[in-house]
């Protein structure tokens, strides 16, 4: 890397069911973002299978990085860094990420850098909204995780609260199975919800008045499930609409409550939010209400870098580059990574 010359990173996201990879000049601009999905794949499973995932990622891997290349027009020999998810995820589809990643630094001596899955859905906001204030607070929510965490002046990270039970995006896939909808459940419970009357049942909020800022969301799905068969033991067709609309407005209350109250109690008055679930409608929407509200200053991706992208870890990787952050070629895969440092 000559003296005053762009600095390219490629990043790698295998962690769950999307083979994604992107490439990043200069921390700040997005030259290529490229997703092979893999709903088709897990839509029959009504949820993600790992051993298909892993398998999926390994055909689909090395195709997509050539097509991101191609895409942001430049070339292997361009690149000054490989930044990969090595955690939080399924062990399975992070190891092909990760082994990929290896191999690509070893074949063309290039720095590695493991990037957190979690922080990586943060620091995505920047290739649109350029660098991010700290300290800030950041709802990180999506199908395997919903964490609430505060960072630092100097971006160090540190979870104020989680779920105890399902994530939000789990509950949303698990809902909208029951009530046979498609999958991912997210966008199709989002979308027929539009047209229901959230106040048609009221389902309870779990820990909303609790202290601390975790979430439960296993009591709100049995709470639905037992609705509808309530009603259908009774002869009732449930209006659909009604029933999604209630249950997403009991989900995004307890998101937007319990997110308010850290960043109001920890004194911090910016907020991310960010992964999959950002791209819910009603949560992006009652967020922004409450934030202007409270005088929070809020972030927030757009739809196409809330989900899993390649975009966040060649961000995240960039960022880590720049602070002289690299990994050794025996970095390992961590399913459980925390979400620190």
């Amino acid at each position: 890397m000559a003296e005053g010359s762009v600095v390219i990173v490629l990043g790698i996201e295998t962690s769950c069911d999307e083979t994604a990879v992107g490439i990043v000049e200069d921390r700040l601009t997005l030259r290529a973002n490229v997703i092979a999905s893999q709903v088709d794949l897990h839509a029959p499973y009504g949820g993600v299978v790992p051993e298909v995932a892993a398998r999926a990622h390994l055909q689909q891997l090395l195709p997509t990085i050539d097509h991101a290349l191609v895409e942001a027009g430049v070339g292997i020999s361009d690149v000054d860094a490989i930044a990969v998810t090595h955690g939080p995820g399924l062990i399975g589809a992070l190891l092909v990420g990760v082994a990929a990643a290896k191999g690509l630094a070893l074949a063309h001596d290039l720095p590695l850098i493991g990037v957190n899955h979690l922080r990586a859905h943060v620091e995505v906001a920047q290739l649109e909204h350029g660098d991010l204030e700290f300290p800030l607070a950041a709802l990180v929510v999506s199908g395997g995780h919903t964490s609430i965490v505060a960072a630092d002046a100097e971006g160090g990270f540190r979870q104020l609260g989680a779920t105890i039970d399902d994530a939000a995006g789990e509950a949303f896939d698990k809902i909208a199975r029951f009530m046979g909808l498609g999958y991912p459940g997210g966008p199709e419970i989002d979308r027929l919800a539009r047209s229901g009357n959230p106040k048609a049942f009221h389902f309870p909020r779990a820990m909303a008045k609790n202290p601390g800022y975790d979430v439960s969301l296993s009591g709100l799905k049995t709470a639905v499930v037992r609705e509808l068969r309530r009603l259908e033991a009774a002869g009732i067709e449930p209006n659909l609409a009604d029933v999604a609309a209630s249950f997403q407005e009991a989900i995004v209350d307890v998101q937007v409550d319990k997110t308010l109250a850290a960043a109001k109690d920890q004194g911090l008055e910016r907020l991310v939010m960010a992964g999959g679930v950002a791209a819910n409608t009603r949560l992006r929407s009652m967020m922004a209400e409450r934030c202007e509200q409270v005088g929070v200053q809020l972030t927030v991706p757009s739809i196409p870098l809330c989900t899993d992208n390649g975009a966040m870890v060649a961000a995240a990787g960039s960022n880590l580059f720049a602070a002289g952050r690299t990994s050794a070629l025996d970095l390992a895969v961590d399913p459980g990574l925390p979400l620190a440092g």
